[in-house]
């Protein structure tokens, strides 16, 4: 009986031990996937760090009034371009989700113009808040795409 109970025993450590080898087999390899870094995992600031990233590389032209990673707002200060003194611009982006989507940014932009003695404000063509946006979104895909790469 004892040896029935031994047998039995073994048979059955035998079967554990090769599903557990099995399921770790499954884990290795060079055929599964690579992880993808995907932008809702990278985010240790609250919104997403490649939109954040590109974001404050592309207004880095201004200075900063306000950066709040955690809500995800860049405010920059008003800037005057040294060609052009006579209109300054300023410029406000609002990351609104983790996920890299072109629906998760928000650019606005306020523009004024010097007339006598003070400053106006004028009307800022969409062109320029969708050109910001784009350059935005293609910077925050391009990080993606290296950090995937390496």
């Amino acid at each position: 009986m004892s040896a029935k109970i031994n047998s039995t025993s073994r048979f059955f450590r035998t079967v554990i031990v090769g599903v557990a080898c099995l399921g770790l087999a499954a884990c290795g390899g060079k055929d599964r996937p690579r992880a993808d870094l995907a932008a809702s995992q990278v985010n240790t600031i609250g919104v997403n760090s490649y939109l954040w990233r590109a974001a404050l590389d592309t207004v880095a032209f201004a200075p900063l009034l306000q950066a709040d990673s955690a809500g995800g707002v860049i405010v920059t200060d008003w800037y005057a371009n040294p060609g052009n003194p006579n209109e300054r611009v300023k410029v406000t982006v609002t990351i609104l989700d983790q996920d890299l989507r072109a629906d998760a940014l928000r650019v606005a932009a306020s523009r004024q113009v010097a007339q006598g003695g003070g400053w106006v404000d004028a009307p800022v063509q969409a062109a320029t808040v969708q050109k910001l946006e784009d350059i935005i979104l293609t910077k925050a895909r391009d990080l993606r795409r290296k950090a995937v790469a390496s």
